[in-house]
């Protein structure tokens, strides 16, 4: 792993920040993706410098302006010289009932969570096919069994999910892909209601939410050990998905 190099996408905060610290632990160089949050994406620039000096670079983007997907990557290879891992963590996550969605929710949706993750593949692959590295894709577990009152992100992710397995297909031997798809990990920014949590985490086989670090732990897995997977998706949900 040392000296490798691993984009993360929204990997400033919550579950990414965790991925970034265990793939960093793990020996490997990052390049840490943000869009608003300055702030926290400099403190973990000099915390993770701070254990390995220049082992983190920090690009600023809206994946949405899909022409500049190419010069980020571009970015990455003058730096670092290569790169061995694609993290699509970045995210929209929002309530968009029936009969209140408009075209700017549908696109904003769509466009975060499924064709800035192609696009940004897309861009990546010929620098993974060298190194044969890897892409991995944070979905949901809501792709297969949708989140009510969510019925477009629920089908951005199922959207990613199946690129997913058709990118393994193409980029396959030289590029291995796989998805993740989380249950109950961190609560929504917005308040959730302490019953609200309860009747979710009642309805997991381990009866408690999980961590960040069980997602980081499953990404190091794919990077590191799952040398022969490709085209799959591991849920990390406690069990949630068999109750539901």
């Amino acid at each position: 792993m040392a000296h490798k190099v691993a984009l993360i996408t929204g990997g400033v905060k919550r579950v990414g920040a965790a991925i970034a610290r265990q793939l960093h632990a793990a020996g490997m160089n990052l390049v840490l993706h943000y869009r608003h949050s300055e702030t926290a994406a400099h403190a973990l620039q000099a915390e993770l410098n701070n254990q390995r000096s220049e082992s983190v670079l920090l690009l600023q983007a809206d994946l949405g302006h899909t022409g500049k997907l190419m010069s980020m990557v571009r970015q990455i290879i003058d730096h670092y010289g290569r790169l061995d891992v694609l993290i699509n963590n970045a995210s929209s996550f929002y309530p968009t009932r029936i009969g209140k969605v408009g075209e700017k929710e549908w696109d904003e949706l769509f466009e975060s969570n499924l064709k800035a993750p192609f696009f940004l593949s897309q861009a990546a692959a010929p620098h993974l096919s060298k190194c044969h590295g890897c892409i991995i894709n944070l979905v949901d577990i809501h792709a297969e069994r949708p989140l009510k009152n969510y019925p477009v992100y629920s089908t951005t992710k199922a959207g990613l999910v199946m690129l997913t397995k058709a990118l393994a297909r193409e980029l396959g031997p030289d590029v291995r892909v796989n998805a993740i798809a989380p249950g109950a990990i961190l609560w929504p920014d917005n308040e959730m209601d302490d019953v609200s949590k309860q009747r979710i985490i009642s309805n997991i086989t381990l009866k408690r939410h999980g961590e960040p670090q069980d997602i980081a732990q499953a990404v190091l897995f794919l990077v590191r050990d799952g040398g022969y997977i490709t085209g799959q998706v591991i849920s990390v949900d406690g069990g949630r998905t068999l109750n539901q």
